[in-house]
């Protein structure tokens, strides 16, 4: 039986029961706010936290919010330790509508115009700054490089324009993609564990999945899923996205989700989520940012 077949007679009792409501993605946000709390946060000098997510295919044992719920939950974290700091934050409720140029070619990844996206980021940090707040710090769970360049390229102006805006975005994804500048903070992250190049919907986001939202992973599919190894020439041809994409990675991972454990991914998900929060802080007291070029 192919694994379309095998997907088509088992996705019926394989999918997660409803669980929690939509607007748990809410829950401890600015979503939950009434204007009078908002501003008096903002006089009080609070930081800004935002989450950049995406709604993206995330193959057959993930939901299409993965990469809102992860950076969403990793912020929650900061915002607690920031908390113990005797720092204040107000976390604003995530946006989904990412740039999806490598997957794109896939039902469930909506792909937004870099400009439409770029736009509406500039729109919502002009509000924040016309609301009193002085510093935003931003981070995405998707990785796409025409994505995490619209939001690299929406911070510079807005911070350009006189909010303190940062990025936090990860040294590896920064290398790669040549982010420099003075609104970049570069965040160092744990290293991951699989074997072999691990990009999406492998054993890392099944893991963090697993630790965040089990309820929302069809685990009888993620353990039945063979690997799905991409050598670098394929991995180059993958990400030039669209149908080359859905070709090579027909289901939609690249990795090894069969080897998720949630066990690891708690404890990814507490290093990241302090990797982030000294980030953070030292891009307050002035360091952990980029030099100007």
């Amino acid at each position: 039986m192919s694994f379309h077949a095998l997907l088509a007679a088992t996705v019926a009792l394989a999918s997660p029961a409803p669980s929690e409501p939509a607007a748990a993605l809410f829950a401890g946000t600015a979503g939950e706010l009434s204007h009078v709390e908002l501003s008096a946060a903002a006089q009080r000098g609070a930081v800004v936290l935002w989450a950049l997510g995406a709604l993206e295919q995330h193959g057959p044992h993930l939901p299409l919010a993965t990469d809102v719920y992860i950076p969403q939950a990793q912020l929650a974290g900061v915002a607690g330790r920031l908390r113990q700091q005797g720092i204040e934050s107000v976390t604003l409720p995530p946006y989904f509508w990412g740039v999806n140029h490598v997957t794109g070619a896939f039902p469930g990844s909506i792909n937004i115009r870099p400009e439409i996206m770029a736009g509406l980021m500039e729109d919502v940090f002009a509000s924040l700054e016309a609301a009193g707040f002085r510093e935003v710090y931003c981070l995405t769970g998707h990785w796409d490089a025409a994505h995490v360049r619209t939001i690299s390229e929406a911070v510079r102006r807005a911070d350009a324009a006189g909010l303190r805006v940062r990025f936090l975005a990860p040294t590896v994804l920064a290398d790669r993609l040549g982010l420099t500048g003075p609104t970049i903070v570069r965040v160092e992250l744990p290293t991951k564990s699989p074997a072999f190049p691990d990009l999406h919907a492998g054993e890392d986001e099944t893991s963090a999945m697993l630790a965040i939202r089990p309820e929302t992973v069809r685990t009888d599919i993620a353990r039945r899923l063979p690997p799905a190894e991409l050598d670098p020439e394929r991995l180059a041809r993958w990400r030039t996205g669209g149908e080359e994409a859905r070709r090579i990675t027909p289901d939609g991972y690249v990795g090894d989700p069969a080897r998720a454990d949630a066990r690891r991914g708690r404890e990814r998900h507490e290093a990241i989520v302090e990797a982030l929060t000294r980030a953070l802080t030292e891009s307050r007291a002035g360091r952990g940012s980029t030099p100007r070029p």
